[in-house]
Parts: C-alpha cells; structure tokens; sequence
C-alpha cells in the first residue's frame, strides 16, 4: 500500500475517532441546553461553565490577547455567554449547541470590531511608575502594524473561510470538531481551509510583489 493511502487510512482513523468524541460532548452540552432551555438553574451553570473555556479561546483567536477599544477578549466572551442565555428559548435540539454558541460568539466579535471603530479611547488598568524600555512605541507599533496586516488580509478572505481559518488554524481544532461548530462537514472544512490558505497566500504574494 503506498504512503498516500497510508495517510488516507490514517485521516479517516482519526475522524472516526474525533467523531466519536465530539459526537459525546455534543450529546452533554445538547442535554444540558435542553435542560436549561426548560429553566434547569443547575444544568444553564454547567453548560455556561463546559462552554466558557471554548468562547474565551475563540474570541482571543479572533482579536488577541489586548484590548479592541474597550474591550478584552473575555469582555466579549462574557457578553457572549449573556447572550447564550437570553437566546436559549430559540435553541433547537437539531442544531448543534456549539454551533448557536460560535455563531453568536461571531456576531459578539463582529459588534465590538465596530464599536472599537467608533471608539479610539485606549483603556489601561494603571498608569506605569516607569518608562518600559521592552515594549516602548517602537516596538508596539511594529506589532500592531504585522497585527493589522494580518488582519487586512483576512478581511478580504469571505467570512466563512475566516471563521474555518481561525477554527482550524488559532484554536488548533479537528476537522471534526470544526464542522460541529459551524454545522458542515469534516470534508467540507478541510476543502474550505485549502481554499481559504490559497487565497491567503496569493494574497500576500500580490502584498509582496
């Protein structure tokens, strides 16, 4: 058998693999949505607890770890969560939790990028008692200025191929557990991507010419 069928054996492994697992945690947080959705105080804390690490973690993928205007990553998860519960009661068992968490969680991010636009202030939590020598306007904005770039460049990719690149790419997630949250297919995913990394690349390409 060659090397390639190998692979394609293996890919196919570890989806089943994945699949199972995310089959499991799908059928939890389903439950206890389905739970919660009926006013089950104690299953809305579980879900709001399994559910925040992966909301935290997207949105620190999609703005970072500082600040957009006024708001961290975790501000934005919190309103996300808030949001989960008042849109719980529109939940369906059919659609997969995750996927009606990331997509408000999408809608979060988008609304703090346009409140950030109407917003220039720059919140810090103390003044510093000396000058940083470490991470000085020089340095800070030659990273904000390969931030921005990077951005740019997404920003022209259509918002589905952003959202699998984050996903895959960021959060470090499986085929699998990328479809679970945008409700495709692990075979949808992985095209995607390869589509997405291509026009990223010719994107940069054009940039660097």
């Amino acid at each position: 058998m060659s090397a390639t069928g190998d692979e394609v054996i293996g890919a196919e492994e570890a989806d089943r693999a994945d699949l199972a697992r995310s089959a499991r945690r799908d059928a939890e947080l389903n439950n206890l949505a389905g739970l919660a959705s009926g006013g089950d105080q104690r299953a809305l804390e579980h879900l709001l607890t399994r559910i925040r690490p992966m909301v935290v973690q997207y949105c620190r993928a999609r703005i970072g770890i500082g600040m957009l205007g006024s708001q961290s990553a975790e501000d934005i998860a919190q309103d996300t969560l808030v949001a989960v519960v008042g849109a719980l009661g529109r939940w369906r068992p059919e659609k997969r939790v995750m996927a009606f968490v990331y997509g408000i969680a999408s809608n979060k991010v988008v609304d703090a990028y346009r409140a950030a636009g109407r917003d220039r202030s720059v919140a810090t939590e103390f003044v510093p008692e000396e000058p940083d020598l470490d991470h000085g306007p020089e340095q800070a904005a030659l990273h904000g200025g390969v931030v921005a770039e990077l951005r740019a460049l997404l920003d022209q990719l259509p918002e589905h191929h952003r959202e699998i690149l984050v996903l895959r790419v960021a959060l470090g997630m499986t085929a699998v557990e990328t479809a679970t949250a945008v409700g495709s297919t692990s075979g949808a995913v992985r095209v995607t991507q390869h589509r997405a990394l291509a026009k990223l690349r010719e994107l940069v390409e054009r940039r660097t010419a």
